[in-house]
């Protein structure tokens, strides 16, 4: 067999799996999202978020405001563009379809005003890391080396458009940087100042996760739903935990349900299973077959217990 004969049989095969196999076909529909372009995008908003980092060539103070302006444009149009895809992909409801283009140029001009604010709380995410890891040498090596920067940048960007009802961009953002970082964080977790997470690996942060300040996680923790059984009478519902203010986390920990709270203060010893809300200040151990807890304070008064991880 020839090869034009062997790419016309090869076609037909393919061709027939799609008539036949067509639950991942998107034919004859609107043009989604390019994930190439957004990851190019997202590329380029990390450059915005921390100037002369991720870019190869240095960035003299004097070329800032020109570069950032040249930098701006770019990324307006080719944002603005991904993200009318998405709102033809999935209009917000009483959106007239004429009024999608308007919707998109605003979107895209109000994201991108948001970032002098996220450039703000990613300084502090940056400091909790070099404070929280005595490995680092300085906040420059943290920015350059370490996967939790990239993770919790995307992360804070693709939550600013999910806020705003942006469909498809933030979730193939952040599964973008999941690819990098080995860290699954959701564009909808709501995350508080002075964010570390160490490792990154493994690690996984549901959608209705809400994490307050100054928290400190391992790799291979998980932030997660109780069950994901009656998917349709879950969605929208708060089904991950909250963790509040101070909460240190080591790996392998597995924290569960919407209902969960783990109170300011606390510290999750590693390869803990919890599904039930935990008080201030206390201190949770793994003791097969079950967690033991204990209230920081009255631990300082029993020599007995050894907490080691």
């Amino acid at each position: 067999m020839g090869f034009v004969e062997t790419v016309s049989k090869l076609t037909n095969e393919l061709v027939a799996s799609y008539a036949r196999v067509g639950g991942i076909n998107h034919l004859d529909g609107k043009n989604l999202p390019s994930k190439r372009a957004v990851t190019a995008i997202t590329c380029d908003l990390l450059r915005l978020l921390f100037p002369g980092f991720f870019d190869e060539k240095p960035l003299p103070s004097s070329e800032i405001k020109v570069a950032t302006a040249e930098l701006l444009d770019s990324t307006l149009g080719a944002l603005e563009d991904e993200i009318r895809k998405a709102l033809e992909y999935h209009p917000p409801e009483g959106l007239p379809k004429k009024n999608i283009t308007t919707a998109a140029h605003n979107l895209t001009l109000e994201f991108l005003g948001s970032l002098p604010r996220v450039r703000e709380i990613l300084q502090t995410d940056v400091e909790a890391a070099y404070n929280g890891d005595p490995a680092a040498m300085s906040q420059e090596e943290v920015i350059v080396s370490y996967p939790f920067v990239e993770a919790i940048a995307v992360q804070r960007l693709g939550h600013e458009l999910y806020l705003k009802g942006v469909p498809l961009i933030p979730r193939i953002m952040t599964e973008w940087a999941h690819s990098r970082s080995g860290m699954e964080i959701h564009p909808g977790a709501q995350i508080g100042s002075h964010f570390f997470v160490d490792h990154c690996t493994g690690t996984v942060v549901g959608e209705t996760a809400i994490i307050g300040d100054r928290v400190k996680i391992y790799h291979g923790v998980t932030l997660g739903a109780k069950s994901t059984a009656h998917v349709e009478e879950l969605r929208g519902k708060k089904r991950h935990p909250t963790i509040e203010d101070r909460v240190t986390i080591y790996p392998g920990a597995t924290i569960l349900g919407g209902d969960t709270v783990i109170g300011e203060g606390s510290t999750i010893g590693g390869n803990v299973f919890l599904m039930e809300s935990v008080a201030p200040n206390s201190i949770v151990l793994y003791n097969a077959p079950d967690a033991r807890v204990f209230n920081k304070a009255d631990r300082k008064k029993k020599s007995s217990v050894d907490f080691q991880i």
